[in-house]
């Protein structure tokens, strides 16, 4: 079997020698960087969306580069070129920036969408192999895609010019994304739906608060806590003093040691004779891997929710983590 990650290997079944033909990608790669780190953003310089267009597989290229930015939070959306001349000029707007994708620089559809820019004002960013296009040459920047040939045999079909060009798209969001400043909440609030999203989800989206968490005073008979645990159905309580601080925890597992260590004495006792002090805590703006790290280390069900001064603000349970994809 020939092992793809060593080049020599590769290079034998690479017959129409696709290595060299996109050796020259770093390169793009790294212009494409760093044209990114310059590049007018939303809330910077008057841009407060990108406008993607391309035809054919260009306009597969464009389509996805388009949702990449989008989904790492630089507006963006996908102008058919065909149907701008039909109707949909009518996306493109003041305060947009239009990003051209054509690898031969003279589609002819794009002529319509780039006329509409140079009306507007907007900064034209082209993607293409032919620095010497007309579409090159009218653009205010060049991200330069170009492939020594195509892994056709014929060298017709766009393949290795598209995987240079879906590349450097990808370049230009992730600088975008880091001049931006784009965090994981930030994905995690565009992603709500996805797996992803969920992954990053802040245990505040997730914990039990108000009536939901069983609470009981230092004071409190077992009893009464027996009670308010069977009620809230999470197999622990907290304990809290005076203005929510919180003091300790008791749960299923404190109880049953409890009444096999002291019997029928166990019920005259109250909570701050038993529960659990200095208990495991977690802040709600933790993320959900977190809580589930802490559940699994110390081998609890439950994680009680406090801000900076200990004072309690909910209950996580292992059950609340299900819905985040984790396990």
């Amino acid at each position: 079997m020939i092992d793809l990650d060593d080049t020599d290997a590769f290079k034998q079944i690479d017959r129409l020698d696709m290595l060299s033909h996109i050796e020259g990608l770093p390169e793009q790669l790294r212009f494409a960087w760093g044209l990114g780190q310059q590049l007018p953003l939303p809330e910077w310089e008057g841009i407060e969306r990108v406008v993607v267009a391309g035809m054919g597989k260009s306009g597969l290229i464009a389509r996805k580069i388009s949702a990449t930015l989008a989904s790492t939070g630089t507006p963006a959306l996908f102008l058919h070129p065909a149907e701008a001349a039909h109707g949909d000029l009518g996306m493109m707007a003041k305060g947009d920036l239009l990003l051209v994708l054509s690898y031969g620089g003279e589609t002819e559809e794009i002529e319509q969408p780039v006329a509409m820019a140079k009306r507007l004002g907007l900064p034209i960013l082209v993607m293409t192999g032919n620095l010497r296009s007309n579409l090159a040459r009218i653009a205010d920047a060049v991200l330069d895609v170009r492939v020594e040939r195509e892994a056709c045999p014929l060298n017709l079909t766009p393949t290795a010019s598209t995987t240079a060009m879906m590349a450097l798209g990808d370049a230009l969001a992730i600088a975008l994304l880091e001049r931006r400043g784009f965090t994981a909440e930030d994905f995690a609030r565009l992603h709500p739906g996805g797996s992803l999203g969920k992954k990053l989800q802040r245990v505040e989206n997730l914990m039990r608060t108000g009536a939901a968490v069983p609470r009981v005073r230092p004071a409190t008979p077992t009893s009464e806590a027996i009670y308010e645990m069977s009620r809230k159905g999470l197999g622990m309580t907290t304990v809290v003093a005076d203005g929510d601080q919180l003091v300790g925890i008791i749960t299923d597992g404190d109880l049953r040691r409890l009444l096999q260590q002291r019997k029928k004495e166990a019920l005259d006792l109250t909570c701050e004779e038993f529960m659990t002090r200095s208990p495991a805590t977690i802040g709600k703006t933790e993320l959900a891997a977190t809580a589930l790290r802490i559940l699994e280390e110390r081998k609890i069900t439950s994680l009680a929710v406090v801000d900076g001064r200990g004072r309690l603000e909910g209950v996580l349970h292992l059950h609340d983590l299900w819905t985040t994809q984790l396990f």
